[in-house]
């Protein structure tokens, strides 16, 4: 993982390397800092629908998955409370994703986070999410 040196975000880390669907999905963590993350994950075909396009909940689960990393960053366990997508462009088998998560805003135990998913150059997708941090303390 590049960029994922801070031991401040250990905890954000550990939940990434223990996320099965993640991983299922090829899911790659390529930057992590507080309050923010990039994921990449290159379109399989088993990712397609039946108009030969991206299936959203596959783009919506890479940048749920960059939302998830951003905000655990900070230590305590955080859930998502809400989140949106935009579909802006189609996606294709082959086109590799990546989403980048930035911190908004932190209030009390909740946060709001936008991720944007680009092809290349060209942004496919915006995602806002809505976190809540839970009294859980769970050893990482």
């Amino acid at each position: 993982m590049a960029g994922v040196a801070d031991t401040a975000v250990e905890p954000a880390r550990a939940m990434f390397e223990a996320d099965a669907a993640s991983r299922a999905l090829g899911i790659e963590l390529t930057l992590l800092g507080p309050g923010t993350a990039q994921v990449r994950m290159a379109v399989g075909p088993d990712m397609v629908n039946g108009h030969g396009i991206a299936h959203g909940g596959f783009v919506f689960a890479l940048a749920d998955t960059a939302f998830a990393c951003a905000c655990n960053s900070h230590g305590p366990v955080t859930v998502a409370a809400a989140a949106e997508v935009a579909f802006i462009l189609a996606v294709r088998e082959g086109d590799v994703l990546t989403a980048d998560a930035q911190e908004r805003v932190v209030f009390g135990r909740s946060g709001i986070y936008d991720v944007t998913v680009r092809r290349g150059a060209q942004v496919v997708a915006e995602f806002r999410g809505r976190s809540r941090q839970t009294k859980r303390v769970e050893d990482r």
